[in-house]
C-alpha cells in the first residue's frame, strides 16, 4: 500500500455525495497514518473559506468541519491557484495552513514514488 495519497476534490455542495467521499476519504487516510494532500479544486475552493463547510449538509455524513480539521492536523490541503482566482479567492481569506498552489505542484505530488492519486 502506498504511503502517500493525492486526493483532488473538484465537487462541491453542486455534487454533495462526491465531495464528501473524498474529504472522508482524506481523514480516514490521514487517521490511519496515511501522508495526505488534499486538493479543493472547482465549487470545493469554496471550503477554504473559513465558515463554508459549516454550510454543507449532507444526510449520514461527517460533519464537513471536523473532516477538514482533522485532514489539515496530520494532512495538508491545497487550494488551486486558477480556481482562487476565479472567486477571487486570495491566501489571506483562506483558512490556516491552506495554501494556493498551481497545477505544477499538483503533478510534482501526484507523480513522486509511492504516491496514489485520486480525482472525485
Amino acid at each position: 500500500m502506498s504511503k502517500k495519497l493525492v486526493i483532488k476534490v473538484t465537487a462541491g455542495a453542486d455534487s454533495a455525495e462526491r465531495c464528501s467521499q473524498a474529504f472522508t476519504v482524506a481523514a480516514v487516510a490521514v487517521a490511519s497514518g496515511v501522508e495526505v494532500s488534499l486538493w479543493l479544486t472547482g465549487e470545493s475552493a469554496w471550503f477554504a473559506l473559513p465558515g463554508r463547510a459549516a454550510a454543507f449538509e449532507l444526510p449520514h455524513s461527517a460533519p464537513l468541519p471536523d473532516l477538514i480539521d482533522a485532514i489539515r492536523a496530520g494532512g495538508r490541503i491545497t487550494l488551486c491557484t486558477q480556481c482562487a482566482a476565479r472567486r477571487d479567492i486570495t491566501e489571506k481569506d483562506v483558512l490556516e495552513g491552506v495554501r494556493i498552489a498551481g497545477a505544477q505542484v499538483f503533478v510534482q505530488e501526484a507523480m513522486a514514488d509511492g504516491t496514489q492519486a485520486l480525482v472525485y
